[in-house]
């Protein structure tokens, strides 16, 4: 008897299919890198104290300061409830210094050579800049509920309807991406000079020379001209007529012009810069 042996046909095994990666330079992989990148820097802020003392913590409880120090006296004085200016100007005041605080870490970062090491890394160039800018919107938006929340526990109201009241919101938001670009301008191209440090002295000096600390008819004639056209007036003189009713149109352009022009003269200082920065040392 002859016992017949066949052959058992190969087994196939069948990996799954792995997805190929986005091309550096794609709109995808800006998109993808952006994000993850803004996931990463937001949770390096949540976990500063610094930062979010100063971005967060700090404009709130300057908010209520101010009404308890002075908010009831100005009210007084001119018959107006000062929340509807000092909830606008604390919007700005935080957006403002959130920056400054993210800009100072943005030269934390280039000093300790994390931008070098994230330049090599197979990832969008474009990446990084815009991972940041989204990262102050988050921050931003936050920032300016919690204190327009805190506003309203004291006695601020948004009398013109939802419309007018999204539109406020959103106006610290256009403000403080332009005042964001500014400050990621001066911290990559500053070397070891304090130009984000000495900003927050003029933010200082602006912060007591506009029209939500007293209406612009309290300042010497002289200085109102100026009081009334500077950059934060714009916007909080915009943000009053968008809570309490009043003149829009005039404000609103102003704030629009003051941050569109701040886009434009920074955003290129700030690319060039960044990119020297990441392969050079301060």
């Amino acid at each position: 008897m002859t016992t017949e042996y066949r052959a058992e046909a190969p087994t196939r095994v069948t990996f799954p299919a792995v997805s190929k990666p986005h091309p550096e330079n794609s709109a995808s992989a800006l998109v993808v890198h952006s994000l993850l990148q803004t996931k990463r820097l937001l949770v390096r802020w949540a976990r500063d104290p610094g930062t979010m003392i100063q971005a967060i913590v700090y404009p709130a409880l300057m908010l209520v300061m101010f009404w308890a120090v002075l908010g009831i006296s100005i009210t007084k004085a001119t018959g107006v409830n000062s929340l509807y200016g000092t909830v606008p100007m604390i919007t700005l005041v935080g957006a403002m210094f959130g920056s400054i605080a993210g800009g100072l870490s943005l030269k934390k970062e280039w000093a300790n050579g994390l931008l070098g090491r994230f330049w090599v890394l197979p990832v969008h160039r474009a990446s990084p800049l815009v991972s940041r800018l989204l990262a102050e919107c988050v921050r931003i938006s936050l920032t300016t509920v919690l204190i327009i929340a805190v506003g309203i526990a004291l006695g601020f109201r948004l009398d013109q309807g939802v419309l007018a009241g999204v539109g406020l919101m959103l106006l610290p938001l256009l403000f403080g991406v332009s005042f964001a670009t500014m400050v990621t301008a001066l911290a990559v191209n500053a070397g070891k000079a304090p130009l984000v440090e000495l900003l927050s002295l003029l933010c200082t000096l602006l912060l007591f020379f506009n029209s939500g600390f007293v209406p612009t008819a309290a300042y010497p004639t002289w200085l109102q001209s100026f009081v009334e056209n500077q950059p934060m007036s714009c916007a909080i003189d915009a943000m009053k007529g968008l809570s309490m009713g009043g003149p829009v149109a005039e404000p609103l352009i102003k704030t629009i012009a003051w941050s569109i022009g701040g886009l434009i003269v920074f955003t290129y200082p700030a690319v060039r810069g960044y990119r020297r920065a990441a392969g050079t040392p301060p």
